[in-house]
């Protein structure tokens, strides 16, 4: 028997409510980050039955999914596809609803950007997880990476603040990963407690947004936040705001960013490469789905609120960075982290200048992080290559490095000339020079003038370690003092040459290759500068 089923302005059968309840779901939308989960958990039970001599084939099979997780992009090229969408049954109309999944342009420049920044990693590690266990470090690297797949595709609150955690709380584990070192686990310790602190922030401002509107769709609630009563509109304007608090922790924008300098030290180095580009692209897609889809009604509370974040960040990144003392232990992989702090700030300006202005000038962000992922992940293969022979990581460890890796220093010149914006690193150039004209397009003057100050301020410790590669190498002590707990079986500047494994150098070569191919065409990354992506 069939019974009438009756809604506001609808009359349906139970039989047709049940059918319109079913979703049909777009397999290949979601077949990035599926495939990408779908291999952790091979590799996760693989790694029971392996003997640990064939424990290498883990790395091996890692890099396979992820290559096939970005072959899998290919089919979504046109940015058409969209899957979990509200029915007519829950939206009580004739036809379908907001999305919760959309495979759009946006969502496979980030898919592609992370997907890659994680096969590099990969390409970093193979060789060098021998302290390391090899089925627990390549489990969590594609856990997390499956939820950085996810976040970009995220149309609602819900899924964002799940691909968020799920991307989140393996990097804990990835810090802390090297047993028996304190310094990793007390990384370990503050990346997790500051970040669990600002998700609490967070989900109490997702609580507050969803309190005013009823919805989590982003579509929807940008619809809702347009005409919020009187009584609700200080209670979704702070909701806003702490929305915005747990994204600005993920982009390491200040005075979110305390964790990061002791966080990249502790991590083993390709984590650290890892935490620096795909970590930060989660942060900023998720930032600019919040903002500019969900929360355009209140751009006048975030637009001021990022371009004060915007300055305050790269003004930190940039003097801290230039006050690192070259001859401390582990002083170059401290200089990159403030240096990523510091290209966040410029990151965040085209999103700040989106509240001003028009979306369009979100391709810069785009663009812009397309090309400090290529250059600092390339920043941070060459100094993996160093630290084989010169653990302490010091800058004072790379003078020098042009008479013994000619090619390594080259790719490393390069990578530095890159992220300072100077020839020929010339799609560093031109993202900076995209990312200043969205702050003069928006009217925000002061601002593209902190910048340029920002810039100058940069050119001097990226040139100063850019000359340090080609000075006349040091003699090599006789022995080094231990700094800083830091074995010294090899002196600082000994000319010693190691054989680099064939992984390592192909992610320097991918990363160098991919610099000259993007510095000679810039407009392949620079075009979605002009485009409104979503």
């Amino acid at each position: 028997m069939t019974t009438a089923v009756v809604t506001p302005g609808v009359v349906t059968t139970a039989a047709d409510s049940t059918s319109n309840l079913i979703q049909s779901i777009d397999w290949l939308a979601i077949a990035p980050p599926v495939v990408v989960a779908a291999v952790a958990l091979i590799v996760l039970v693989a790694d029971l039955f392996l003997p640990e001599e064939r424990k290498p084939l883990l790395g091996q099979v890692t890099v396979a999914g992820l290559v096939a997780a970005l072959v899998l992009l290919i089919p979504l090229r046109d940015g058409d596809r969209s899957t979990f969408c509200l029915t007519a049954a829950t939206t009580g109309t004739g036809g379908t609803g907001a999305c919760s999944y959309t495979a759009d342009h946006f969502t496979l420049v980030i898919q592609a950007l992370v997907l890659g920044g994680t096969l590099l990693t990969a390409l970093l590690s193979l060789g060098d997880t021998r302290r390391l266990p090899a089925g627990e470090f390549w489990f969590l690297l594609l856990s997390s990476a499956s939820g950085a797949a996810l976040l970009p595709a995220a149309r609602d609150l819900a899924t964002l603040v799940v691909a968020l955690e799920v991307a989140s709380l393996p990097a804990f584990a990835l810090v802390g990963i090297k047993r028996g070192d304190r310094r990793s686990s007390e990384a370990a310790l503050k990346f997790f407690l500051s970040s669990v602190v600002a998700t609490a922030v967070m989900l109490l401002g997702v609580s507050f947004v969803y309190a005013t509107t009823g919805t989590l769709h982003l579509t929807e609630i940008a619809a809702r936040l347009d005409d919020v009563p009187g009584q609700f509109d200080t209670l979704a304007k702070a909701g806003v705001v702490l929305t915005l608090v747990g994204f600005a922790f993920k982009t390491a924008a200040a005075p979110f960013h305390f964790w990061v300098p002791d966080t990249y030290i502790g991590a083993p180095l390709p984590i650290a490469a890892y935490l620096s580009v795909v970590s930060k692209a989660v942060g900023f897609s998720g930032l600019i789905l919040v903002t500019v889809i969900a929360f355009p009604a209140y751009a006048d509370v975030w637009g001021p609120a990022l371009a004060v974040l915007a300055a305050l960040t790269m003004t930190v990144g940039n003097v801290a960075a230039l006050r690192q003392n070259a001859a401390r232990a582990r002083s170059a992989v401290r200089l990159l982290a403030w240096s990523s702090v510091a290209q966040a700030g410029y990151l965040l300006v085209p999103i700040a200048a989106a509240a001003y202005s028009s979306d369009e000038h979100i391709g810069s962000t785009v663009a812009y992080a397309l090309m400090y992922g290529v250059v600092n992940l390339g920043a941070f293969a060459v100094a993996a290559l160093v630290a084989r022979t010169n653990p302490g990581n010091r800058i004072t460890d790379y003078r020098g490095l042009y008479a013994t890796r000619p090619l390594a220093a080259l790719a490393m010149a390069f990578f530095l000339l890159c992220l300072a914006g100077l020839p020929p690193g010339i799609i560093g150039l031109f993202a900076k020079v995209t990312v200043f004209s969205a702050a003069v397009d928006a009217g925000l003057g002061w601002l593209a003038v902190v910048m340029a100050v920002n810039v100058v301020i940069a050119l001097y410790y990226y040139l100063q370690w850019t000359a340090t590669l080609f000075r006349t190498p040091q003699e090599a002590p006789a022995q080094e003092t231990p700094t800083d707990g830091i074995p010294a079986d090899t002196p600082a500047s000994a000319p010693i040459r190691h054989r680099a494994p064939a992984s390592l150098t192909a992610a320097i070569a991918l990363t160098a290759v991919a610099g000259v191919v993007l510095s000679g065409a810039p407009q392949t990354v620079l075009r979605f500068a002009a485009v409104n992506l979503f």
